[in-house]
């Protein structure tokens, strides 16, 4: 047997055992797909991706190799998301909005290949995913522009779900109109009051009637529905295609960093990790004095930031309130249990809503 004739046996009896490898890691993935799908939790995990790649990599000595190793461990997981995706195919994402709404846009990039479930409120889209109609819910908390978006803050504050993690979507708003229509004979613009707001100086300066709808892509559907050439929409270039409607002025948003922030809602309670820098927390305080100063304190004291703190009325007792905390640290380890403790002996209530590892900018 010659050098070729040898090299070839040995690459063929090593194929054969990747195949059984390959198999063995598929049925892996798909464990974790079924993890994933439970516990409503996206396919793409980047700082998992990177740890497998850093932790590998090191494992071939030959730098000449290493680089062709990351390769094809990249290859690999994009193999497995693929498959991960099919088997997540029949898995359902409620959003607030119609067809082409932002929140269906980042829905769409947080779970690619799912089936997104249009509701007509959040509170629909959130009890969808409690009763067990849809498996999570994408709904807006925050946008840069406009402020907190208050039902939402008030539904996980009452609700039972928990929170998976916070995605970030800049939204871009474009004036859509239907083909053919001309900028000079607009007359009118909708669209909902929050986008209505952010791009307020492009519609003053154009001398156009404002008139709010619930939607941005209910406005879009609305305009492509309409008989009137004077008309147009303030949504996303999504709901314009969607709606046949086509862009007359991009990006016409008042603010260039206009970012709406978006909680994943889901019913099951994930095993807090290890690697959570994120938390979300809801608690009330007692009507005594100083106490949300000593709520305040305790959560410092024991070493975590707060990156958000807002008050909403608990609407059960007049000019009583509950307060949305957002924070970095690891709230699920021995620190964290002790400031939780010590956090309940001055607060009436004390719920954490979610832990993760990091805030996501979505692309």
């Amino acid at each position: 047997m010659n050098l070729l004739e040898n090299a070839r046996e040995r690459i063929n009896r090593i194929d054969a055992e990747m195949a059984k490898l390959f198999t063995e890691r598929m049925e892996a993935a798909k464990d974790v797909a079924i993890y994933k799908k439970e516990n409503g939790m996206p396919i793409f995990d980047a700082s998992r991706e990177a740890q497998v790649i850093e932790r590998n990599s090191a494992r071939v000595e030959d730098d000449r190799l290493r680089s062709f190793y990351v390769e094809f461990l990249k290859y690999n997981m994009n193999l497995s998301k693929e498959y991960q995706r099919q088997l997540l195919g029949g898995m359902k994402v409620a959003f607030c909005g119609v067809r082409g709404a932002f929140a269906e846009t980042a829905a769409k990039k947080i779970f690619d290949k799912s089936t997104t479930v249009s509701y007509a409120s959040f509170g629909d889209a959130y009890r969808a995913v409690e009763n067990g109609e849809c498996d999570v819910a994408v709904l807006p908390i925050e946008n840069s522009y406009e402020g907190d978006v208050a039902p939402v803050l008030d539904l996980m504050f009452f609700g039972s779900l928990y929170a998976k993690g916070v995605y970030e979507l800049e939204v871009v708003q474009n004036l859509l109109v239907k083909p053919g229509t001309k900028i000079e004979n607009i007359k009118e613009v909708v669209s909902h009051p929050q986008a209505l707001g952010q791009c307020a100086k492009f519609i003053e300066d154009h001398g156009f009637k404002a008139t709010e709808m619930s939607n941005t892509a209910l406005a879009a559907k609305m305009v492509a529905e309409s008989d009137r050439t004077d008309i147009a929409a303030i949504a996303s270039e999504d709901a314009g295609a969607l709606y046949g409607l086509t862009t007359a002025v991009p990006h016409i948003n008042t603010s260039n960093t206009n970012v709406t922030r978006f909680v994943v809602l889901s019913r099951a309670k994930e095993t807090p990790k290890e690697s959570d820098k994120k938390f979300i927390l809801y608690f009330t305080v007692k009507n005594e004095s100083g106490c949300l100063g000593k709520a305040l304190s305790i959560i410092g004291d024991y070493g975590f930031n707060l990156s958000a703190l807002k008050s909403r009325p608990t609407k059960d007792i007049v000019w009583d309130y509950y307060f949305f905390a957002e924070g970095n640290g690891n709230i699920n380890g021995d620190i964290g249990s002790l400031m939780i403790k010590k956090l309940a002996d001055v607060c009436n209530s004390v719920k954490i809503v979610g832990s993760f590892e990091t805030e996501v900018k979505l692309r």
